[in-house]
């Protein structure tokens, strides 16, 4: 059997925490988007409003479900990762993939979302707006092509053949 990296332990181990708090605070919001927001009040919204706030109050609880799903397979894939499961390394890619389309997906809904604001009258007091939502919105882009950065460099590092032989020789 083949020695055990120190980088798939850690990551395994970074991702069982994270996973199970996400997994516990998004149990959570599923009860209470089940219990709170299941009204046909909450899904009638004005004609005039945005698309964005249109289409999140139509889907609300699915997204909320499959986040909640989400996190159960990636808490569950993560112990599988740190017993050397090849499927689960494979898992782990896939898990990493959905995180750079949702990081690079949801930089596009803020500029979407930003776009959708009304402006504000140039009164005293609103002269900054303009220039914080830039600020955000080249903050938020930053971060997001960070966190992206880093999940494809884990899935390259999962991809290495020194990481593979890891889990083959733990299947069998």
């Amino acid at each position: 059997m083949s020695s055990r990296s120190t980088f798939v332990t850690v990551l395994a181990w970074i991702f069982i925490v994270g996973a199970g708090f996400i997994s516990l605070v998004s149990g959570l919001q599923a009860v209470m988007v089940t219990t709170m927001f299941s009204g046909e009040e909450f899904s009638a919204l004005p004609d005039d409003a945005p698309a964005m706030a249109t289409f999140m109050s139509q889907f609300l609880v699915w997204f909320v479900y499959g986040f909640f799903a989400l996190a159960v397979f990636t808490l569950v894939s993560s112990i599988a990762l740190l017993k050397r499961r090849n499927w689960a390394r494979i898992a782990f890619i896939f898990i990493l993939s959905v995180g750079v389309l949702w990081q690079l997906g949801g930089l596009i809904m803020q500029f979407v979302m930003f776009s959708d604001l009304q402006s504000f009258p140039e009164e005293e007091g609103f002269e900054e707006f303009d220039r914080m939502t830039s600020l955000i919105l080249w903050f938020s882009a930053a971060i997001a092509l960070v966190i992206s950065g880093l999940f494809v460099w884990l899935i390259r590092r999962l991809s290495t053949q020194p990481i593979i032989g890891e889990f083959v020789s733990s299947d069998s």
